[in-house]
């Protein structure tokens, strides 16, 4: 085998000592390989015999075809502007792909981008960078981290381990002084199993964008494919152990002393109050015994306060039914002022009022919009387009306004910021989920800051006389009569999954404007330039899509508009979830038996999904 002088040598897994490659008839080809599997191409010119020239390309496309898959590999942990992906071993059907290798490409390629970014705005080559790395409990985190720290100090960057931490608290050690990290991560998979786990991303500008996690994704799929390796055993950089959760603490302390301003005990505001927190074995206990109990609060009857990974008690989630349910008995036998449910990494919080009534989803928006009205009149308020159009009501009586948009707490969020640059003032960005973040709190999404703003409004109430509590604040917001989601799977392999989803949204969206759902229209929201049902900006800077969406409202002609569907591609597993809401009985199976016999079986897709639960919602109108 003669290479041509000019070329790269092939590495040693690819060469071939068989004699057979040396024949009388020759002929000359060229063995390509990805550009993403080195920096340039192999050119070997090889004499051989047809038929192995032929087995040689056939080795070339495999070769290929196995680099491309390992760089699927990372790519397909993108999770929107997260990476999430299966960390241990346990789930039905699930193989680990959140592997230690694949963590520390990700870390690397996160450290090489903080540098580039670094330098383009100091237009000179950026000094040590300097990054900090939080965790939530899950057993797999003490592994992934020592991946993180790895790939981190390959990309030269300074190392620091928060240890046990909160993904909001990751964000503001980029922020509070003397800590002022250049940059941040948080490994976390929020509500999801024990087994998932997980990276975010920060900058001293707040989270990544899903682009710019994509980019991210891309420069380590290239790096994991090219080493296929295990991960570093020695860190070139040890990582520095930081305190910044105490800091954190104080932090949010101050904030409750300064706005409650008591008359008589400034330093102790929480005085008198009871308040329950759960934070689900995950890292929000800090909030009780660092934040509640040093500003005056009694949170005797607390739950699993202490961080387990493996969250024995209930997922730690403020939409999950146990969750609430455990919190609402403890506020009622404690006789408490408010309960508090934490997600795992205490980026989102739920609430219950003095009577035990739950307050999530729609109702936490609620809440929330009534506090900043109150701070900031007609203010625009931005949700995920899954709410109720009697939560549009509650808002714009209260002389707000309502911009619906795209589900995913990146997407609602950066909607917020965008609105607020084109000269739209916009405080307050909720999605259904949990995730709430200010404009006032760097447009961070804050379980606990949040909960801080509930906790001084009610104090506030007390102080004013009111006995009522917080759940007052939202007694007239109407609940949508019928509230259902639905998921249908899409029966391929994982890897076309995505595609298969963009194609059937696509094609849901052309049934209705082309007239074939009778009585459906695309959505829109047209004071904060969404159209298309609440997906697409029609402004001069439109935010990219990472997960297709669409919203149709509704209408019959005996009943008038009575409610809305929402198909989103789901960017966490290979299905489509379908979200309803309607005004009147029987209002939500008669949209999902048109959605199904019109729009379903009319297309075919029927045939590449399954429908099981649309058709027995369908059929008996409930699950």
């Amino acid at each position: 085998m003669a290479a041509s002088s000019s070329a790269p040598t092939a590495p040693q897994s690819l060469r071939t000592n068989s004699p057979s490659l040396f024949l009388k008839k020759s002929k000359s080809f060229q063995l390509r390989f990805p550009s993403s599997f080195s920096s340039s191409r192999f050119q070997l010119r090889v004499e051989c015999s047809s038929t192995a020239a032929a087995a040689a390309e056939r080795y070339s496309d495999e070769a290929a075809a196995t680099v491309d898959e390992e760089m699927d590999k990372i790519r397909r942990l993108q999770n929107g502007s997260d990476v999430r992906g299966v960390a241990l071993d346990g789930e039905k059907g699930r193989l680990v792909d959140l592997t230690p290798p694949a963590v520390e490409a990700i870390a690397e390629s996160f450290g090489e981008w903080v540098a580039g970014e670094l330098e383009k705005e100091s237009g000179a080559a950026a000094a040590a960078v300097r990054v900090s790395l939080g965790r939530d409990p899950r057993i797999s985190g003490p592994a992934l981290s020592a991946a993180v720290f790895a790939g981190l100090g390959r990309a030269g960057c300074e190392v620091f381990d928060m240890g046990l931490a909160t993904t909001p608290a990751c964000f503001m050690s980029t922020l509070l002084p003397p800590f002022m990290f250049d940059a941040s991560m948080m490994m976390t998979a929020s509500h999801l199993p024990y087994t998932r786990n997980g990276l975010k991303f920060f900058t001293k500008k707040g989270g990544l964008t899903s682009p710019q996690v994509e980019e991210i994704c891309d420069r380590a799929a290239r790096k994991y494919a090219n080493r296929l390796a295990k991960v570093s055993t020695a860190l070139r950089v040890l990582p520095k152990k930081v305190d910044f959760m105490s800091a954190y603490a104080e932090h949010l302390r101050n904030i409750i002393k300064q706005r409650v301003n008591h008359p008589l005990h400034y330093d102790t505001p929480l005085q008198g109050f009871q308040i329950i927190v759960n934070a689900g074995n995950g890292s929000g206990g800090f909030f009780t015994w660092d934040v509640l109990d040093k500003v005056g609060a009694d949170t005797f009857g607390s739950l699993h306060l202490n961080p387990d990974g493996m969250f024995p008690n209930h997922i730690p989630n403020p939409e999950d039914k146990i969750a609430m349910s455990m919190t609402q008995s403890a506020v009622l036998q404690n006789n408490a002022d408010l309960g508090i449910v934490f997600d795992t990494d205490v980026d989102r919080s739920g609430v219950v009022d003095k009577h035990g009534n739950p307050i999530n989803g729609d109702r936490l928006i609620a809440l929330m919009s009534a506090v900043v009205l109150k701070e900031h009149p007609d203010t625009t308020i931005v949700t995920d387009a899954r709410t109720s159009t009697a939560l549009t009501r509650f808002i714009t009586d209260r002389g707000g306004r309502h911009c619906l948009y795209r589900v995913g707490y990146r997407n609602v969020i950066d909607k917020g910021v965008h609105l607020n640059e084109d000269g739209i003032e916009a405080h307050l960005m909720m999605e259904t989920s949990g995730h709430g973040a200010l404009k006032e709190n760097h447009f961070l999404d804050d379980g606990a800051y949040m909960v801080v703003k509930i906790i001084i409004e009610m104090v506030r109430m007390k102080l004013e006389g009111s006995e009522e509590g917080i759940g007052s604040l939202i007694k007239d917001l109407e609940e949508p009569l019928e509230s259902v989601e639905l998921r249908m799977n899409i029966q391929s392999e994982l890897r076309f999954a995505k595609a298969k989803a963009v194609e059937i949204i696509e094609e849901f969206k052309n049934y209705v404007e082309e007239g074939r759902l009778e009585g459906w229209e695309m959505d829109s929201c047209g004071d904060c330039w969404v159209s298309e049902g609440c997906l697409v900006d029609s402004n001069d800077t439109p935010a990219a899509i990472d997960a297709l969406m669409y919203r149709a409202k509704v209408s019959e002609a005996e009943k008038g508009e009575h409610g809305w569907m929402h198909l989103r591609q789901s960017i966490h597993n290979p299905n489509i979830a379908v979200n309803l809401q309607s005004t009147i009985p029987g209002g939500c199976q008669s949209m999902t038996i048109a959605l199904r016999d019109k729009f379903l079986v009319a297309s075919g897709f029927d045939k590449i999904l399954d429908i099981s639960e649309i058709d027995k919602y369908a059929r008996n109108g409930r699950l």
